[in-house]
């Protein structure tokens, strides 16, 4: 059960740290270039990041609700901090899915048509989800950790 514990944190924070390393770190650093390499940067740094992000997406809830159900038995009993897990986690999935399906292929279509008005709204709002996901995520993993002990 503790490499299946490693693995759920180690996912946890390859998402939450993948978004704080694009939002705090990249964001401000591409924003010097020029708009079309800036956005082609983009498009291809989440096409790099959201596969990784898929497969949190995946084992993060099958490793969560195991975990949860082989501690404590069943999902009914569980603790106070699971259940806040749990609920920040069904968010964060919920936005990551709108964000793949929605503002991410308009930017990409954008990037690959030329359209950067349309790629530009379109990384606008990906930016505005990925620091709302990214507070959730921090204060999920601080849940987690404050929780467990």
């Amino acid at each position: 059960m503790s490499y299946l514990i490693a693995i759920h944190g180690l996912l946890a924070v390859l998402w939450v740290g993948g978004m704080f390393f694009a939002y705090v770190i990249l964001r401000p650093a591409a924003q010097p270039l020029e708009t079309a390499h800036r956005l082609a940067l983009w498009a291809r740094t989440f096409g790099r990041f959201f596969p990784w992000v898929w497969g949190a997406v995946i084992v993060l809830p099958v490793s969560g609700y195991y975990l949860a159900i082989a501690r404590f038995g069943s999902m009914a009993v569980v603790p106070p901090y699971v259940n806040i897990m749990q609920g920040l986690g069904i968010i964060m999935i919920l936005m990551f899915l709108h964000i793949f399906f929605a503002p991410y292929r308009r930017l990409r279509r954008g990037v690959e048509s030329g359209d950067f008005v349309q790629a530009g709204h379109a990384l606008s709002q990906i930016r505005r989800l990925v620091a709302v996901n990214m507070a959730l995520g921090l204060i999920t993993i601080f849940v987690a950790l404050a929780g467990a002990n």
